[in-house]
This record gives structure tokens, sequence and C-alpha cells, in this order.
């Protein structure tokens, strides 16, 4: 059943179960993961099924106004609509006085208020936007769509986070239907297959493909099988950056209502944070002498990333954790996440198999934004590796996660580790952690210079995937593990 909802009710429409999910084009970001404002709860995304970005739409002149931050002379009589607790109407919050901004409590009505001169201009994703152009509504309005993409918006399913199972299978149903994509694999009735004879209870052994085999590819449910003018929704074939940082949202507790919650009472955060020290055990690859003190390449990345989140958990003091390594030849990591014996896991690799809870009692586990990919074909499984958590406790999972974001983040804005200070600050995870992202990059600098420290000074051009994505290329792909 599908429910209709608003730009102020969606969110709370999920927490209070009225709707299993939300599929209505809405931003990841971490504040939505920690504590969205509407709501005072925490949510869980999917991989982003498409990357968008704000634009401005309306009147050419005062498009353009909108664009240059201009209010003066002709740009006087901009207007602009905006949806309620959006990110389009925090961006244009914080660039207009509230004079300048109208808001609306959904698409439909913020579109009728531009078309009945409410307001002159518009502020939403893109996509609709270039939608709003070409409809017989504009055909005499020649309103345009601005040139400037001035957000990013990977737009995601969402979950609530107390359950994590479910969240699960929705993701993998996204990373079903980019691997048919990448494997040519299309609708197909004949291979469409129901559950009659279920033989095994793990929800891990769910054929995901059948999303495929009975609804289509990707590139068939999203482009109706066209490939041109798709931006950065297009399969990633390895020879262009995937280094994006989601976007963080407002990390700063500002609203009232909120600002007394401590939302890290009780979870491993608080216990890390009193204990004194951080439990990181780092995966050696094939290959590597397995010394931490020598360490270099993706081996050496995965300490610096332990000693990173020592820095952001303990004011900068980058040496309070204590380091265990384990063989890339077995399942020993994942088996000492799961008992606790470490708090997090480095050089772990992103697979279906480690997601789900296993037959063999290992819990499912939550992977932060990757910090590594191999460099693969499209059609193969691509190798990927991050930072991972247990699944019990969401809180930790989304701080790790800002602090693999923030060093993406550092070089996406030319932050380097002199300039720590220009990073945001961060209380959404309590006053004690105001410093996190900043002290994050005093110790290790941007993603840049922990790959150069660790890689040496390759040509970007030679880094494969390990670049940053901030030219609208390729970002698609599956994560490993639905394969036969």
């Amino acid at each position: 059943m599908v429910v209709l909802g608003t730009y102020n009710t969606r969110f709370r429409l999920l927490n209070d179960r009225t709707v299993d999910l939300l599929l209505l084009g809405d931003t990841h970001t971490i504040e939505r993961e920690v504590r969205e404002r509407t709501t005072g709860a925490g949510f869980t995304f999917s991989s982003p099924y498409y990357y968008d970005g704000m634009a401005y739409f309306g009147n050419e002149n005062l498009v353009e106004c909108a664009e240059k931050q201009q209010r003066y002379d002709d740009c006087s009589p901009l207007l602009i609509c905006a949806g309620q607790e959006s990110t389009s109407h925090d961006f244009v919050q914080s660039s207009f006085p509230s004079d300048f901004l109208m808001v609306s409590s959904s698409l439909d009505e913020m579109t009728e208020m531009l078309w009945n001169d409410t307001c002159n201009v518009i502020a939403t994703d893109r996509s609709y936007l270039l939608n709003l152009a070409s409809s017989d509504e504009n055909s005499d309005r020649k309103f345009i769509v601005g040139n400037m993409l001035l957000t990013k918006e990977p737009l995601a399913i969402v979950t609530r986070n107390n359950d994590r199972e479910f969240s699960d299978i929705i993701n993998w149903v996204v990373q079903a239907l980019f691997y048919g994509e990448e494997q040519g694999l299309t609708k197909n009735s004949s291979l469409c297959q129901n559950y009659t004879n279920l033989t095994s209870h793990h929800v891990s052994d769910l054929n995901f493909m059948n999303a495929v085999y009975c609804v289509g590819n990707y590139g068939e449910i999203i482009f109706d099988g066209e490939q041109n003018n798709r931006g950065m929704n297009q399969i990633n074939n390895g020879t262009t950056g995937m280094l994006y940082a989601t976007p963080f949202g407002e990390l700063e507790n500002e609203d009232d209502d909120l600002e007394d919650i401590d939302v890290t009472v009780g979870t491993l955060l608080d216990d890390i944070r009193k204990k004194g020290s951080l439990n990181c055990g780092v995966v050696v690859p094939d290959g590597s002498d397995g010394e931490i003190a020598t360490s270099d390449k993706l081996f050496g990345m995965s300490v610096e990333y332990c000693r990173t989140l020592a820095a952001a958990l303990f004011d900068g003091d980058s040496k309070l954790v204590n380091l265990t390594t384990f063989s890339e030849n077995d399942n020993s990591s994942f088996v000492a996440l799961n008992n606790g014996t470490i708090d997090v896991l480095a050089g772990g690799r992103v697979e279906k198999k480690h997601d789900f809870v296993s037959s063999l009692s290992v819990g499912g586990f939550v992977f932060s934004t990757p910090y590594y990919y191999g460099n693969e074909s499209a059609e193969d499984d691509v190798s990927v590796f991050s930072l991972a958590t247990r699944e019990d406790d969401e809180i930790f999972s989304s701080f790790v996660n800002c602090v693999v974001l923030a060093t993406i983040y550092a070089w996406e804005n030319g932050i380097r580790r002199e300039e720590r200070k220009e990073m945001p600050l961060m209380s959404i995870f309590g006053s004690e952690f105001n410093w996190a992202l900043r002290d994050a990059i005093y110790y290790s600098g941007s993603y840049d210079q922990i790959y150069t420290k660790h890689f040496g000074d390759v040509l970007e051009e030679n880094r494969g995937r390990n670049i940053l994505n901030n030219k609208g290329g390729p970002q698609i792909h599956s994560f490993p593990g639905l394969s036969p």
C-alpha cells in the first residue's frame, strides 16, 4: 500500500510505523542518521539509488539572481519557494533573509505556488525541475532550470533503524538492481520465481535477483533503458573516482526541544569514551608482513583510520587505540568484532555475507562509507574496504561513518591538516565530541594526504576509483556477494 506524505510528515509516518519505508526522494545525511529534526529519531538509509542536487527553476533573470545570491535592483522581486524541512529549504534559508523565502508542504504545492505567481523561483532536486521544464504547463512561460547544482542530494530509501535486518533486505534489493545492469541482466518472466519451496530461514538466502527478473534492472526501472544524460547515475567502470562524502546535514544542536537529549547514553560510543581506549582490529592483506610500525598501502591506510578514529574519540589523542591484526584468509576478524573483542574493524571487505546474521551465529555488520576500492572492471565484483561495526549500536556506527566521511569532505573542500578549523563542529553526538572532526583531520589530514602517505605520489589518473567524484562521473556499482 502506498501512503502519501508531505515534507513535514513523512519521517513521522515512518517513525510511528504508519509506513514501512520512505521512497520520496529523501536525501541521506548524517543528521538524519542520528537525529532527524521532526521526530528526534535516527533512521537507516540504503545505498543511494539516485545522485541529484538542488537547482533553481523559474524566470530566467530571477534564477540568475538566486544563483548569484543577489537581492537588489532587478533582483529585489525575488521570492523563492522551497519544501518545508527539506535540504533545499536549509540551503535557501542559509543564503537569503526570511522575507525572500516561502515554504511549501509538498512538491505539488510548491509547483502550484510557482504557476500562480505566489513565488517566482522554486528550489528542489534538479531531476524534478528538468521534467517540469518540459511540461505542458511551462510551454508558454518559458521558465528555465538554473545551470548551477548547489547541493549534494544522494537520494536513498529510508527505514527505521531498529530493524536492521529489514533495512539490509531493502539495501540488497537496490544492490541487485545495480548488479543486474552491470551484468546485462534484464526483466525475464521465465526467471521470476516465487518462494513456494523456501527451505532456508535466513534472509541472506533470499533470491534478490528476483527484483531484476520480475521488475527490471537499475537502468530499466529508473531510466527506461536510456544511457544518455544520466550523470552520476551510471555504472562506474573503474576509470573514474568514486570518493563522495555523504552530506553531514546540521551537526550542531539548534532545536531547543532536542538540545537536552543525549543520544550517546548507554551506547558503545559512551562506553569507549569512559573506558579511555578504542579496540580496533585491522585485516592484514595477503602479501603484507603484518608489521604495524612499517605498514603501508591498504594495510597502512587501515591502521591510519583506526588512529584517526581514536583522535576523534579522545580529543585528538591518536595513541589511545589498541590495534589487533587479523588474517585476510579466515573469518576471525568478524568473529572478534561480533563477540566484542574489538569495537571496530578496519580493512574488512564489504560483502553480502557479512551484512546479514549468518548460520555460524555471527551477527550482521554495518559498513562505513568505503575508503578504498579495487581496480576490478564494471562486470566483476569490486573489492570494497571500509570500517565495520556491529549492527546493535547505530549511534557508534554513525560516528565511525562520520570520521571516514570527514577525510573525504576535507579533500573535497581543500582542507588539509593545517586548516582543520575549517571542518564543521559536531555537537549532535554530545558536546564532548564538538571538535571530533577537527581532531580527526588534525591527526590524519584529508583523504588525499592519507593516500599519499601510504601509496606515495601516485597520479590521480592512476588511482582508479580512489579519487574524488567531483566532476559528476559514474557513481553506481554494486557491493560484492550477488554473483553465482
